[in-house]
């Protein structure tokens, strides 16, 4: 179900430009948490920006964790960083874990690459893991995910969905990480229809990462999109998803698609729940169960893990019924991006 190889350090560079900006978080607090005193696995998780509550991926790795510190009797240490932290904070973060003895220590968000790259290597005998990016040292674990996969099923739902034959994409930082979302999306819109027109906006750019925490700049700019006639909105953008989501719920028989977690998990946004489509998941879960899973088991997973669609990596929710009229359509193309006979871009 995953695939686990070795990478070469040209990676780490291209990693490198791409700690502009955090993936998706929510908050610019620092928090600091410990639960379960267990005689198992301890385990050191550092947070992106937003950490456990902020709706997304975080959120997704925080789950992972807790169903391992309880199955496996376990210590969950949590550290969250802030929107100012450096480079040295982050550092700092991991080298406090790693010197507590917790093992693994995984960084949650490409952020963390360039750090995990500096403490794992001083820390040879710790797991390290390190989500949505690449390092190359032989005690870490790259935990990757096809988002471009799980985005061109949005695109494909998306367009069937339409009415209007016109969409729109909020993106929170355009990285390359979030250029994959989308370029799944907009191939499988086109794919499918290829006279659908599409709106696309990024929220932030560059340094600044706001994009990613900012419901009202995720609304304003789903509102500029469904003004413009676009009826389905899929939005990758962290936190500023839910202003995206609240947008096409006041707007009669728009859409919206989240991204990483559940929306229908979300009590903030039950209200909302008649115009979420769906959402891309991204299984952040998944690959920290078992990175914890394998250390606990005395064989460290170690290499690039890529999780992708045929492991149930990423995939769309089914929360409210909302495709079961397209659902044989989308299990065919899910059938065919697995095969292999649909190649999806990462790049738009």
């Amino acid at each position: 179900m995953r695939r686990v190889v070795k990478i070469s350090a040209a990676c780490i560079a291209s990693a490198a430009l791409a700690l502009s900006a955090t993936a998706c978080g929510s908050t610019s607090s620092e928090k600091e948490k410990d639960s379960g005193s267990g005689g198992g696995v301890k385990i050191g998780l550092a947070f992106d920006v937003g950490g456990r509550g902020d709706h997304s991926f975080n959120d997704s790795a925080a789950r992972g964790a807790d169903k391992a510190k309880d199955e496996f009797d376990g210590e969950l240490k949590e550290l969250t960083a802030k929107t100012s932290d450096t480079e040295a904070d982050r550092v700092q973060k991991l080298t406090d874990l790693a010197d507590a003895g917790y093992n693994p220590v995984i960084g949650v968000g490409f952020a963390y690459a360039p750090s995990v790259n500096k403490v794992a290597a001083k820390y040879p005998d710790t797991t390290f893991g390190i989500v949505d990016s690449v390092v190359d040292q032989k005690n870490v674990n790259s935990v990757v995910f096809t988002e471009e996969q799980g985005s061109y099923l949005a695109g494909v739902a998306a367009a069937l969905k339409t009415k209007k034959k016109h969409v729109g994409f909020i993106g929170g930082n355009d990285n390359p990480l979030i250029k994959k979302f989308e370029a799944g999306y907009v191939q499988g819109i086109k794919d499918t229809d290829p006279k659908i027109e599409i709106e696309r906006q990024y929220l932030s750019r560059g340094n600044d990462t706001s994009g990613f925490t900012s419901p009202d700049k995720g609304k304003s700019a789903a509102e500029g999109m469904l003004d413009k006639g676009a009826d389905v909105v899929y939005s990758a953008a962290g936190n500023s998803n839910s202003g995206a989501i609240e947008a096409a719920a006041e707007v009669k028989g728009a859409w919206a698609i989240g991204t990483d977690s559940d929306p229908y998990e979300v009590p903030a946004l039950s209200k909302f729940k008649h115009a979420i489509l769906s959402s891309m998941l991204k299984n952040v879960d998944l690959g920290v169960y078992e990175l914890v899973k394998s250390v606990k088991d005395g064989k460290p997973k170690t290499g690039i893990s890529s999780y992708a669609l045929k492991d149930k990596g990423v995939q769309l929710s089914t929360s409210g019924g909302y495709l079961d009229d397209i659902k044989g359509k989308l299990d065919e193309v899910e059938k065919k991006i697995v095969a292999g006979d649909i190649k999806v871009k990462t790049t738009p």
